[in-house]
């Protein structure tokens, strides 16, 4: 991690006051992001806290990993918005924010009495952003998670194999991907204000961030008009793209290739371009066919690329991956180990990188989480840890909103806070 929070101004973001209304994922990796460029992020809850607090907890009584991963660099109010005095307060903070982000159920917000022309007429220059599970249409009411995104956007229809049934990835596309794609958007709108004077009403369905991930399999749909795919390791071809397995789908062919002594994760990536196929050959210890006619060009290699990667596999079976990677590297050949979460965590250039990172926590002590992958020149990122429920109600009600020790005594009393 850097050492010691950057000074003000320094930051891409400072000066940017972010209400953060989200919870569980989607929204709460989008304004993480926000805080790591720099952004003073508020996340307002409800009394009883974001609900992922208390899930898949590792430890009794202490904020999960899963909240604790989603949350860093922010500060914590909370906030009974149900409540008269609740919905005031509420209004104050929108007046003082450059940037709201909620992921309500649709229609949720509106419910509470802040509509998108209330909201701008309380505060014209805000970024409303809102981060729903579908957009307009039949959809629209339909309850979102995660993997319904993924099964929804195209994902699922083209993961797995062939002969098996479809596949969620691990890769959190569905909502961490949505998260990404509405900071992008976040970020166009508070640029576009520096030229309009005004905010606006932004707008990211989970559904359509899969499917903007999931673009190159609507490319192969439309490729199916002009018959089969010879890049996926099917033989025949329907009317929709296919799972392809660990098939590459693209101009290189690839696939995942056993590796000694044969556990879950002793597979290496290979990629085989044309340049590769002769050191390859060489390595495989099949020198002959990088001048075979049947072997010795893509074209030639395309309809053959299950046997291609079995003879592959037969010499990297021998080693371990890391062996068929220094192999692989010294050839220019791309390819890359099956990294598993353990090694993942215990990368030493990861941390180097400071893509994972260590942090202190008031109650657990140390977590490690992901660090930022954004990195800029100008604007350090320091990971502090996520705040405790309403840690900052005093800070930011008594000291920004100029309410009393005695007012804030009666918003416990009462529930509002």
């Amino acid at each position: 991690m850097a050492t010691g929070i950057p000074p003000t101004g320094t930051r891409a973001l400072d000066g940017i006051r972010v209400l953060d209304m989200t919870h569980v994922q989607s929204g709460p990796s989008a304004t993480q992001l926000l805080a790591w460029l720099g952004a003073d992020v508020v996340k307002l809850e409800a009394p009883t806290g974001d609900i992922t607090r208390k899930q898949l907890r590792d430890l009794p009584d202490v904020d999960s990993l899963y909240f604790t991963m989603l949350n860093c660099n922010k500060r914590s109010i909370t906030l009974n918005t149900k409540t008269g005095r609740g919905k005031e307060i509420l209004a104050e903070l929108i007046r003082r924010s450059d940037v709201m982000v909620e992921n309500f159920g649709p229609g949720a917000v509106d419910r509470m009495g802040f509509t998108w022309d209330r909201i701008r007429e309380i505060n014209p220059r805000i970024v409303y952003a809102s981060i729903k599970g579908f957009g307009e249409g039949p959809y629209t009411a339909f309850k979102a998670y995660e993997v319904v995104a993924q099964a929804m956007g195209g994902s699922m229809a083209t993961t797995g194999f062939e002969d098996g049934p479809p596949l969620a990835t691990g890769a959190q596309i569905g909502d961490s991907g949505t998260g990404v794609h509405a900071v992008a958007a976040i970020l166009a709108a508070l640029l576009q204000r520096e030229r309009t004077g005004r905010g606006q009403r932004v707008n990211v369905a989970m559904q359509h961030a899969v499917l903007n991930l999931c673009r190159v399999k609507l490319r192969d749909q439309q490729r199916l008009a002009h018959g089969p795919l010879a890049e996926y390791p099917g033989e025949d071809f329907g009317d929709e793209v296919p799972r392809s397995g660990n098939a590459s789908g693209g101009g290189q062919p690839g696939w995942a290739v056993k590796c000694a002594p044969g556990g879950p994760n002793d597979y290496v990536y290979v990629i085989v371009q044309p340049v590769g196929w002769r050191p390859l050959s060489e390595l495989i210890g099949r020198p002959e066919l990088a001048d075979d006619p049947g072997w010795a060009t893509p074209e030639a290699r395309l309809p053959k690329l299950d046997a291609m990667f079995r003879l592959i596999e037969e010499w990297t079976s021998t080693l371990s991956k890391r062996q068929v990677l220094e192999e692989l590297n010294a050839h220019d050949i791309p390819c890359g180990p099956i990294l598993s979460t353990k090694e993942i965590i215990e990368d030493a250039s990861l941390v180097a990188n400071e893509m994972v990172v260590t942090v202190p926590h008031p109650e657990r002590g140390e977590f490690v989480t992901v660090g930022s992958p954004l990195k800029l020149s100008d604007s350090p990122v320091d990971i502090t840890a996520s705040p405790l429920l309403g840690e900052h109600n005093e800070e930011i009600y008594v000291g920004e909103l100029g309410l009393d020790d005695e007012e804030l005594h009666l918003l416990k009393s009462d529930g509002v806070i």
